[in-house]
């Protein structure tokens, strides 16, 4: 296999510096050439002067001078650019083979559809993307040709415990899907002591290094909540066929149970670098520097159902997979608006999950048509969530 020219799309973020640290690893077989941040052009211009891509691409138009006056400053020559025109044109473009989508939230999905139309290596770790628009991005998969592989460490899970990675799960006799969740950092308690939550408390992860607002998904299992609808695009399966588990210590990642009683996980340590260097590499395996796992040291693998009462983002995004169409990106784009909300000291922890419901109820479920109608979707599903913050909140 020759050098794979890899697009880190999000580089700056908990999974784009995972990325690097695995190719910086392996410079014999990727090179990173376009990254990609959204305003941090410090932290961009110092990646640049270490990794040395063709392209540099600052999301928001108002940073490209400074950082191309950043990297002037450190001596780095390349091409620089802006806006989400600009990488989508880039993900798509014959810069690079490889893509790595970790652009957070609705913004990623752009990108993520101009990669798998031009036929590229998507490492998916943008869940908004399938979420919102699963049925495009698939679409657009089988256009391009290209391959798609999850990087959410349950997915990749899933991936390696399936023969061939994404097979007809019927066919391969599963009998279902099975994720695991850390459960966050306020398993086992009860809502009366959830009210008074802060952001603090909720990005707290205790497992897991990630973003706010992530973070925050994680807290009230929303995150798991998206990762049951991307397992359900990504693989085909039912929504009854997927099942989520609370495993505290994150040693078992996921796991595939089949129609003959045997039930196949993943385990590792908690380290993203074990799925990206899974993605990057496959079907081989590459040294990604995690520490090999030590069962005796661990000597135990706790399991227990989840809360749904409390955690009810949970609930509800099984409830929106149910619905069909839509309904999905209704729940991301609702909770992409309660989560800031909540970052910004103006909504409730528990609030979070009130904002969701509601928006649910006031836009059914409408069909997938195109690209167009659904970012309109995505916008009228915002503007609801703010019209119930306004009324229940201000």
């Amino acid at each position: 296999m020759g050098v794979r020219n890899v697009a880190v799309l999000g580089a700056t973020g908990s999974i784009g510096t995972s990325t690097l640290d695995v190719i910086a690893r392996h410079p014999d077989r990727f090179r990173a050439s376009i990254l990609v941040a959204h305003r941090g052009t410090e932290a961009l211009a110092a990646l640049c002067a270490r990794f040395r891509p063709d392209l540099a691409i600052i999301a928001d138009p108002s940073m490209e001078g400074d950082l191309a006056r950043r990297l002037a400053v450190l001596g780095v020559r390349c091409e620089v650019a802006s806006g989400a025109d600009a990488v989508a044109a880039a993900a798509a473009g014959p810069l690079c083979d490889t893509v790595v989508a970790a652009i957070v939230g609705a913004a990623g999905l752009d990108s993520s559809l101009a990669a798998a139309r031009a036929g590229k290596r998507l490492l998916l770790a943008n869940k908004e993307s399938i979420v919102m628009g699963g049925e495009l991005l698939l679409e657009a998969m089988r256009q391009g040709g290209g391959d798609l592989i999850p990087v959410d460490s349950e997915h990749n899970a899933i991936f390696q415990c399936l023969p061939g990675g994404r097979p007809h799960l019927a066919r391969a006799g599963v009998r279902r899907l099975v994720l695991t969740a850390s459960g966050g950092p306020f398993r086992g308690r009860t809502r009366a002591e959830l009210g008074a939550i802060t952001p603090d408390e909720a990005c707290a992860h205790p497992r897991w290094s990630m973003g706010r607002k992530i973070s925050v998904d994680s807290a009230t299992l929303m995150n798991k909540g998206l990762e049951v609808i991307e397992a359900h695009h990504l693989f085909g399966a039912a929504a009854d066929a997927i099942e989520v588990v609370v495993h505290p210590q994150s040693l078992v990642h996921s796991l595939v149970d089949y129609v003959d009683g045997s039930m196949l996980a993943q385990l590792g340590n908690p380290d993203m670098r074990t799925a990206i260097s899974c993605a990057l590499a496959w079907p081989e395996r590459i040294g990604a520097g995690v520490a090999p796992l030590d069962l005796v040291a661990h000597a135990r693998l706790d399991f227990e159902a989840p809360d749904t009462d409390t955690f009810r983002c949970l609930a509800l995004a099984f409830a929106a997979l149910r619905a069909g169409g839509d309904a999905t990106a209704i729940l991301n784009a609702a909770n992409e608006v309660a989560v800031e909300a909540f970052l910004a000291g103006t909504l409730p922890f528990l609030g979070i999950a009130d904002v969701v419901e509601r928006v649910l109820e006031e836009l059914p479920a409408k069909p997938v048509v195109d690209v167009q109608s659904l970012v309109e979707r995505d916008g009228e599903a915002r503007r609801a969530a703010r019209g119930v913050l306004h009324r229940a909140y201000c």
